[in-house]
């Protein structure tokens, strides 16, 4: 007998024409139920997203097939996804895009005709943010040399995205220096012309001397990993920096960055982005990207 992961409840009601939700830990306060569901009513679409949070449940990864099943099984058009099942995910699922293979971490799983297929839109919002959103616009010297603090399913979606839309030198610097080599090497085989080196943290000081950007794509900084990725010290006017974090808005390293007169980027065009992506995914209906930032603004002050 197979034992049921999700509350009936939790699983919505089949009056809904688009429902779906996200999978993770420690998800209670995430912007994808509302981004999505306010999304889905200015389409028309009665909609119904659910958070699935794993710590919540009671359980870990391994009931991720169940969860799938249950959640096929009642209709749903697919869930979105996040920490830590991005990459745990994929050998649940029947095929993956080619960008979600290149990153190797899944954030969104459509559910089309009997197969489970998983996309990354983490890379395609992050991309889009930067271009559209970043304080006086990207610049080709801005994409000159860059440094990525966080090598894990996150910073392998940045990382395709910075090299995506044309940075020549990249740094991947994580605490874990293995993790970081095995991203570079990876990003090698898929972005042959571009250059790609690898630091530990103590190396930071140094590497922002002579690069223009800086983004960070670990959890430092986020409510209840509080803390500085990178040493304010080191950073200098000549240099723009985002941070994917979105909780809070302004974090310690948006804070410093804007004392030392940086251009910033905070975390919350990412989110917004990549859910309206993952949006189009899931139903076939383009997002209105805009109305989406400023519903996230409004709410998100």
């Amino acid at each position: 007998m197979t034992t049921t992961v999700l509350d009936p409840e939790l699983l919505g009601s089949p009056s809904t024409t688009y429902r779906a939700g996200l999978i993770g830990s420690g998800i209670t306060t995430s912007a994808s139920p509302l981004l999505h569901e306010t999304e889905a009513a200015a389409h028309g679409i009665r909609a119904a997203f659910a958070l699935l949070d794993l710590d919540e449940l009671g359980h870990g990864v391994e009931v991720l097939g169940g969860v799938l099943r249950e959640v096929r099984a009642a209709g749903w058009q697919g869930v979105t996804v996040t920490h830590p099942a991005k990459q745990t995910i994929i050998p649940l699922l029947d095929a993956i895009t080619p960008d979600a293979a290149a990153i190797g971490a899944v954030n969104t799983v459509v559910f089309d005709r009997g197969r489970a297929i998983g996309h990354n839109t983490d890379w395609s919002g992050y991309a889009r943010s930067l271009r559209t959103c970043l304080p006086g616009g990207l610049t080709d010297d801005d994409l000159r040399s860059v440094v990525l603090v966080g090598a894990g399913g996150a910073g392998s979606a940045v990382a395709h995205a910075l090299l995506s839309i044309g940075v020549a030198h990249l740094w991947v610097v994580d605490i874990d220096h293995d993790r970081a080599s095995a991203l570079a090497a990876t990003l090698r085989r898929r972005h042959r012309d571009r250059t790609l080196r690898t630091g530990r943290p103590d190396d930071l000081p140094a590497l922002l001397t002579d690069v223009t950007g800086i983004v960070n794509a670990s959890p430092v900084g986020m409510t209840g990993h509080e803390g500085h990725p990178v040493p304010t010290s080191a950073l200098h006017p000549g240099l723009w920096v985002s941070d994917i974090v979105y909780r809070p808005r302004r974090t310690a390293l948006l804070i410093g960055a804007e004392r030392a007169g940086c251009r910033v980027l905070g975390g919350g065009p990412m989110v917004v982005l990549q859910a309206a992506d993952g949006f189009e995914v899931l139903t076939g209906r383009r997002a209105d990207a805009d109305r989406m930032l400023r519903r996230f603004e409004a709410t998100h002050p």
